[in-house]
């Protein structure tokens, strides 16, 4: 189709799925299997999405290892771990529907280790009361992924793969659908849809250090969302994992799967020491993860870590055979550059791992602010509240996933069809055709690296108000550098970072204007200056787009919590850590 000298291909669909992880393909899944034909756009092959390394476990309370667990104690632990700033509701859907998910997805045949009795086998994971992680040894996302591809292959589910979705097109009232372009030919492509629902992941990829691929998790979900006009939430709070690699350069902060210390992984400084007797003489290496991301930071900090600034993580204790069974994907990983983890220990430092922040949602419905547009995944806030629970965010993809495509199959039988805002799809085309040819003086990449720097300087583990405030300004420059980014074509490489650099900008401004705002200390978010949980600021930031395009903050209350889980909380269950010896 020819629109004003611009060549693009229009594709209609009843809904429109941008990302192709586990959230998506759930959603995919269910609307196919109600009669819904839905689209889902990857940004990479089909198969590859950042689920894959989601390596530990999946939760939910089945009670296969201790009978005693049960939903509401999940739900508290969720709470407690996310320091009474999640969504109750969000929480309670979770717990209670993970049991059914886990199911599903045996049935379906994914491929969950077992217990001699052929039982779904559960381990530890920090900060959890009982053994409720499932897990497929140290690969479980990537064993989930395929089960979910397979399935949604069955069922014939529509799949474009290299799409690059740069905007979520609007009607001034609602979404519409969304443009982008084909990343390998790069060719514009729009698309129309009553329903458009973003499931494209988090935006660690902020940092310097991170678990995401390096062009994953660039905040492609909560910029888009956030242009368009929905609100965003807890953009503050992002979690460092305490174990990502160091070393080579090119795999600095690739994730060591908490299933290490959930296996029995102890944590000891340059000297031998086992530090976090100090730090959590109770739960050990498996308290909180901030709590043992901080520790691990202050061991390096003080001079107490390797030459590499590092910790050292020893599984060793444990039998070759037992490690190799357990954490295949840790030990093939780990031998490829040379460290044998059945006879000595791992370097390894904290790692910007998952955003709790995103967009804001009805999580029973998926609904976002802007009405047409839906969220579900990494790109959503209120579950995880300051601090996610591991083992909780792939029981989300498939949790969410569910839940928003059965709400879709019945909102999609009254939802008007929309029709494209022509001019606005022209405007936009115009505006990447002039990012496309800018023939700017900037590296993208080299921008993109002086962002991730100031994130990690600014936004990091430790935080102060002068900090963040030096932060601001120094992206505020990058802003206006980024302007004059130079790009080499549609379909480039250099094209595709200065995207990146577009949506990262957004996001990093969310997240340093929140940090700012919270001035105390909650979960993963740390102020020197603001040591202390404050009671007063039990509330969540909201991020809004202004009339003139300023992000206007504000706050809102948390909401109450079910009786049921209540009930739980005072129970006051806890981890014993001896259970590991």
């Amino acid at each position: 189709m020819q629109r004003n000298g611009f060549g693009y291909e229009e594709v209609a669909t009843d809904a429109l799925i941008i990302g192709a992880g586990a959230a998506g393909l759930r959603a995919a899944i269910e609307l196919a299997e109600s009669g819904v034909r839905p689209l889902v756009l990857g940004k990479r092959r089909h198969g590859d999405a950042h689920t894959i390394w989601a390596a530990g476990g999946i939760n939910a309370s089945l009670g296969t290892r201790d009978p005693e667990d049960r939903w509401e104690i999940h739900a508290a632990d969720t709470i407690r771990e996310g320091h009474f700033v999640n969504d109750p509701r969000a929480v309670e859907l979770l717990a209670r529907n993970a049991p059914d998910r886990i199911r599903e997805l045996a049935g379906w045949g994914c491929g969950f280790s077992r217990t001699e009795d052929g039982e779904l086998d559960q381990r530890y994971f920090g900060a959890q009361s009982y053994r409720r992680t499932c897990f497929a040894g140290d690969e479980t996302g990537e064993a989930i992924l395929s089960t979910l591809v397979a399935k949604a292959r069955e069922l014939g589910v529509p799949y474009r793969e290299n799409v690059y979705v740069t905007k979520i097109l609007t009607d001034q009232e609602r979404a519409v659908g969304a443009a982008g372009y084909d990343m390998e030919s790069g060719r514009y492509l729009v698309f129309r849809a009553p329903a458009v629902v973003m499931a494209a992941g988090g935006l660690t990829a902020l940092y310097a250090r991170s678990s995401s691929r390096p062009d994953e998790n660039t905040g492609d979900a909560v910029a888009l969302a956030y242009e368009a006009g929905a609100a965003l939430r807890d953009m503050e709070f992002v979690q460092f994992h305490p174990t990502g690699m160091v070393k080579p350069e090119e795999l600095s902060g690739e994730l060591v799967t908490e299933a290490v210390r959930g296996e029995g992984g102890r944590l000891l400084n340059a000297r031998g020491e086992r530090f976090m007797e100090r730090y959590s003489p109770e739960h050990l290496e498996l308290d909180a993860r901030d709590v043992v991301a901080r520790a691990n930071y202050a061991e390096i900090q003080t001079g107490r870590g390797t030459e590499d600034g590092a910790v050292l993580l020893d599984i060793s204790h444990r039998s070759p055979e037992y490690i190799r069974e357990r954490l295949p994907r840790m030990y093939r990983q780990f031998k490829k550059v040379g460290v044998d983890i059945t006879r000595e220990p791992m370097e390894v430092a904290p790692t910007a791992h998952y955003a709790m922040g995103g967009v804001e949602v009805d999580f029973g419905t998926g609904a976002t602010t802007l009405p047409g547009l839906f969220a579900i995944g990494e790109a959503t806030a209120g579950l995880h509240g300051a601090n996610r629970l591991g083992g909780n965010s792939l029981a989300e993809t498939v949790v969410f996933g569910e839940l928003t495509g059965r709400y879709l199959a019945e909102y999609l039988r009254d939802a008007p069809r929309p029709a494209l805002p022509r001019r606005a799809v022209e405007d936009h085309l115009e505006a990447l055709d002039s990012l496309a040819d800018s023939g700017g003086g900037h590296d993208p990449q080299e921008l993109i690296e002086e962002l991730r720097s100031i994130m990690w300087d600014h936004a990091g583990i430790v935080r102060t108000g002068e900090g963040i405030r030096a932060g601001l300004d120094r992206l505020a420059g990058l802003e206006r550098r980024a302007g004059s980014a130079a790009a080499e074509g549609a379909g480039s490489r250099s094209f595709e970072l200065a995207n990146n650099l577009r949506f990262m900008l957004v996001a990093a401004e969310a997240v340093l204007r929140s940090a700012l705002a919270r001035r105390e200390s909650r979960g993963a978010h740390f102020r020197e200056d603001a040591p202390e949980e404050s009671a007063g600021w039990q509330k969540n930031i909201i991020c809004e787009k202004g009339n003139h395009g300023e992000m206007l903050l504000r706050t809102e209350p948390v909401g109450e919590i079910p009786a049921e889980i209540q009930a739980a909380l005072a129970e006051e269950h806890s981890l014993e850590y001896h259970h590991l010896e």
